[in-house]
Parts: structure tokens; sequence; C-alpha cells
């Protein structure tokens, strides 16, 4: 392991850190046409070394494997991170269209994607990941609905719900989701934002430069007792103080809180379906109908000095983190492509989703 005990010592001295306001650096990646870095049925958080899973959409460095274990993404030959030490993974479900036609499936190709680093204002140290932490978020066997269209990231308010759609639309005015909606024919609309919800929109996203987009937030409490890959356990949402900070519990390390931004290409389909203000055509490649099942995974490749630097000097906000002087490393202007070891079918229309994913949710 590349990562010393001398990270979780220092990691768990607090009181002369504190930081009374938030800042942020989004990162962005080098991707040709709307490519991710590979894709395919791998998983090597909740499903390693196996084929039984969900199609992904993988970014960032050619390490990503079946199996990733300890510090081996630090090692890969390239990265599509905007940051050259990023050799991080990034990955969600793959979306798919069902045609209302036959039932056959089309994979809806990315856009974009970007991963907001959040630095929240906080009472802790806000450090880098130890290299190989894996986090993940979201539910991947839900389909019913939550409590709420809105976002709720804090841990004493119930349960949390992180992960949202969002539907730019060229008619602003238009309802993303029927008004009478419980969620349980069709989703939420959130409360405060009516371009967002929880579950798949029923109209057409065709905002400018802004399709359906996929949103999922991170936990940034690290717990070392359960160690880098207990996924489920490892991490945490931050509780709120006083002063708009957020803290993590006694013995934790306060790391970035990620925001998953990833859109997808779906107005090319919008001739391929008519909206009746009810239903929607898309399926995650869980086969989840209803969009609840939205996740995203991480691994980190990150070279610890380069982000502590990012985390310390870099309040570059929307304009991107590769706009930020002074980065150990330098920056990355290579498009990194992974062979898939379990890929998907390259015909554009297939009977099934890959690995014979049953579509469920909303009554199917």
């Amino acid at each position: 392991m590349k990562a010393s005990t001398s990270y979780l010592l220092t990691a768990l001295v607090a009181g002369a850190y504190a930081k009374d306001q938030g800042t942020y650096a989004v990162l962005r990646f080098n991707n040709a046409g709307g490519q991710f870095s590979t894709e395919g049925r791998m998983d090597p958080i909740a499903s390693p070394g196996s084929d039984k899973t969900h199609s992904h959409g993988i970014m960032g460095g050619s390490n990503f494997d079946v199996v990733v274990e300890g510090d081996q993404l630090l090692d890969a030959n390239c990265t599509n991170a905007k940051i050259l030490n990023d050799k991080s993974n990034y990955w969600v479900p793959n979306l798919w269209f069902q045609s209302p036609v036959n039932g056959t499936f089309k994979k809806v190709p990315l856009f974009y994607m970007n991963v907001y680093y959040f630095f929240d204002a906080t009472n802790d140290e806000i450090k880098a990941f130890p290299p190989g932490i894996k986090i993940m978020s979201g539910d991947t066997d839900r389909r019913t609905p939550p409590a709420t269209g809105g976002l709720q990231l804090d841990p004493t308010k119930g349960e949390i719900q992180a992960v949202q759609w969002t539907c730019p639309t060229q008619d602003a005015n238009i309802p993303r989701y029927p008004a009478s909606s419980d969620g349980t024919k069709a989703g939420l609309q959130d409360p405060s934002n009516a371009g967002a919800g929880a579950g798949f929109p029923v109209v057409n996203c065709d905002g400018y430069a802004s399709p359906l987009r996929q949103d999922i937030h991170m936990p940034s409490c690290y717990n070392p007792e359960a160690g880098l890959n207990d996924y489920k356990n490892n991490t945490a949402f931050p509780t709120p103080t006083s002063g708009g900070k957020v803290d993590c519990p006694p013995g934790w390390v306060h790391v970035p809180h990620l925001f998953f931004e990833v859109y997808y290409d779906t107005p090319q389909f919008q001739n391929e379906w008519t909206p009746d203000g009810q239903n929607q055509p898309f399926v995650l490649s869980n086969g989840d109908r209803t969009g609840y099942s939205s996740h995203a995974d991480f691994i980190s490749g990150w070279d610890q000095n380069t982000l502590q630097r990012i985390i310390d000097t870099c309040n570059a906000g929307f304009v991107g983190m590769d706009t930020c002087p002074d980065i150990p490393g330098g920056l990355n202007t290579e498009i990194c492509q992974i062979p898939s070891k379990n890929p998907d079918p390259t015909e554009p229309w297939i009977s099934q989703l890959p690995g014979d994913n049953t579509v469920s949710g909303w009554g199917v």
C-alpha cells in the first residue's frame, strides 16, 4: 500500500482546520463524441470479479478492472480526467431507451459528465482520499418512491436521498412530473426546483446543450475502522452544525464531497416516443423503469499531494479545477479508452438488457 499510516494519524487531528465557507472545483474529462472510458458489465465494488451485474459507463484511469485492490489505480498508464494525477474511476449505470413500438432497447449515449468536488464549510480538516477507497451512493434495488422529490442529505432528518434527475426544457413551464403523482406510477416533482425530481421525468428534456441529467451526491465522512473496501459501512453523510457547517463523527475523516453530473443524449430519441404527461421510455441498465435506483460508484486513484493542494487552494468553481495554478503533475489532454472485459452488445437495438436484467417498476 502506498498510503502510509501517517495519513490516518494526520487526518484524525481536529480543531485547527475550521473552514468557515465552502468552496468547490469541477473536475472535467476529455471524451470524444460523448464516450466513457469504457462500458460494460463490470463493477469492482459491488460485484468484484464477476459479470453478474448490469452495464455501467466508467470514466477515469486505465487500471479499471473487474477487480480493483489497494492502490492499483495509481499506476494507470492514462486517464481522461483533465488533472493528470487523478487516475480514479467514476461510474454510473448506463441508460437505455425502450421502444414503445416493439419493446427493444437502444443505449442512450453519454453527452458529457462532470464531477463536482465540494469542500464544504466544516470544523474538520478536509483530507485527500486514501488511495483505493471505495464509495457508492444510491440503491440499485430501489423501485419504490422516496419521501420527497427533493434531495435530502441531512442524516438528522431521516432517510438520505442523494440522487435526483434534472430535466432542462426549452419550455421552462412544462411540468416534468404529473401534478398528482405520489411516486407509485410516475416520478415525484422536487418541491423547490421545477426542473428536477425523483425518478424519470415524463417530458422531453430538450434544453439547449442540457438534455436529461442524472445527479448523485456522495457521502464525505470516511470511517477508517471500516476500511477502504467496506463500501456499505465505510462512509456517511456529515451532520449539520452551527454556522452552516457540516462535521463528521469523531474519529472519522472528512473527505471531499463528490457530486456526479451525468448528461445523456436523450434528444436524439425525441421522435421515437410521444410524451403523454404520464409515461416515459427510459430504463436504467439494472432494469429500473422508475429511475429511483440511480446510483454512482467511485474508487480513488488520486495522488494525495495533488488532491490536497486542490482542496487547500483551488476554489475554481464551475470554470473547473484544470484552471487552478500550480497543480502538481499538471494537466491532461489525453483521451483514455479502456478495453472492456464484459462489453455490451454492439447491435443498435437489442431484445434484452445486457445481463438479461428484467425491466421492473411502476407496475411492470
